[in-house]
């Protein structure tokens, strides 16, 4: 396997020479892939960006780019597109101008830079556009000037510090989708920053969540969703029941919990149903877990033998979403957890106040770390 086209290593930053706010950051990029740095604010993954186009200094550890260590090197010698949240357009040119600008900055001939400049336009869709101001110009216009400047002097990696969060929700989701396709069409390498997980999902080959300066996990859209490293990335990626207990026993990757009343289930009864879940990040018996389940996982009447675990539940709420249902069950006492149901017809099967039965399978029940 070739070598990654972008390399950091032992990279740390702190502004004040105490506090890190990326701490030992080590993560290899490859070519042509779409690799998204997700995280709440704070996290780390913005400074880490910076760094990366050389508007931040490290403080510690080395960046590769193609080979060359370029931690010292200032941003225009990179040769790094770069696309702002803000998209930095400059007002007073046209949309060909601000496109051709780094190529100007390059030195590039006229000739040369009204051929590339026509063709970043044609690749984002605004031919005829040229003689506009970007005061003329929708946002989603905007957002595409600013991805073919991004573009123009065919860069190998462009960095991209969350260009849709100005959007609204429509033309952001249709954003997304035309800027994977570009970059699946040009084969070129992008990071791209966000504290949006469905964006992030959406777009990416790979996503490094980002959490306190450290990468909780680097992984696919579908394992970060489906095998959460830890509580965090678990509470961050999707929405997730989360019940906290006890590790009663454990054998290879299946344990059983204990929740935090004493018991490790319930019927109606009050004979034991034992919680078991698939050991992800928990340790031997007597630790502390925390069990996260993804709402859609939860089945409501399973037929018998579907689920291993299976406890009775009140309807507590529901929300009609459209394409689903969206329920709110208490279970174990006083627990609340949500469950969605397809909506496949007008006629609702539940209603608040009635009595129900969930379960779920282990495998769909994760232990996981409890967060401090």
């Amino acid at each position: 396997m070739s070598s990654p086209l972008v390399q950091l290593r032992g990279v740390q930053k702190s502004y004040d020479g105490t506090t890190l706010v990326v701490r030992h950051l080590d993560l290899d990029i490859h070519e042509g892939e779409f690799l998204t740095m997700l995280g709440p604010s704070g996290s780390g993954k913005t400074t880490t960006l910076m760094m990366l186009a050389g508007f931040e200094t490290a403080t510690h550890g080395e960046i590769v780019f193609d080979g060359r260590p370029i931690h010292r090197l200032a941003p225009e010698a990179r040769n790094i597109g770069m696309v702002f949240q803000s998209y930095a357009l400059f007002p007073h040119m046209t949309v060909a101008e601000n496109v051709g600008f780094p190529l100007s900055v390059r030195k590039v001939g006229r000739a040369d830079a009204a051929a590339r400049i026509t063709q970043a336009l044609a690749m984002v869709g605004l031919q005829g556009y040229e003689d506009r101001r970007p005061a003329q110009l929708s946002g989603g216009q905007q957002q595409r000037v600013a991805v073919a400047r991004a573009l123009v002097f065919e860069p190998r990696l462009v960095l991209m510090d969350e260009p849709l969060s100005a959007l609204d929700k429509q033309l952001r989701e249709q954003m997304q989708y035309e800027i994977k396709a570009l970059q699946r069409r040009l084969g070129v390498t992008v990071v791209y920053v966000t504290h949006d997980q469905t964006e992030a999902l959406t777009m990416s080959d790979r996503v490094a969540v980002f959490n306190a300066g450290v990468i909780q996990q680097l992984d696919t859209p579908e394992r970060l969703y489906e095998r959460p490293a830890n509580a965090f990335v678990a509470g961050f990626i999707g929405e997730n029941n989360r019940l906290v207990g006890t590790v009663v026993s454990r054998d290879g990757d299946r344990c059983t919990v204990r929740l935090d009343d004493g018991r490790t289930g319930a019927e109606g009864g009050g004979a034991g149903v034992a919680l078991q879940a698939r050991a992800i990040a928990c340790d031997g018996p007597g630790s502390r877990t925390t069990l996260s389940l993804r709402p859609e996982r939860v089945r409501l009447n399973p037929p018998e033998g579907l689920c291993d675990t299976v406890v009775p539940a009140v309807v507590k709420d529901l929300t009609y979403l459209g394409d689903h249902l969206r329920l709110r069950v208490l279970a174990f006492g006083d627990r609340e957890l949500v469950t969605k149901l397809p909506n496949a017809s007008s006629r609702r099967a539940v209603a608040a106040g009635d009595s129900i039965h969930i379960g779920w399978r282990a495998d769909d029940c994760h232990a996981l770390d409890v967060p401090a």
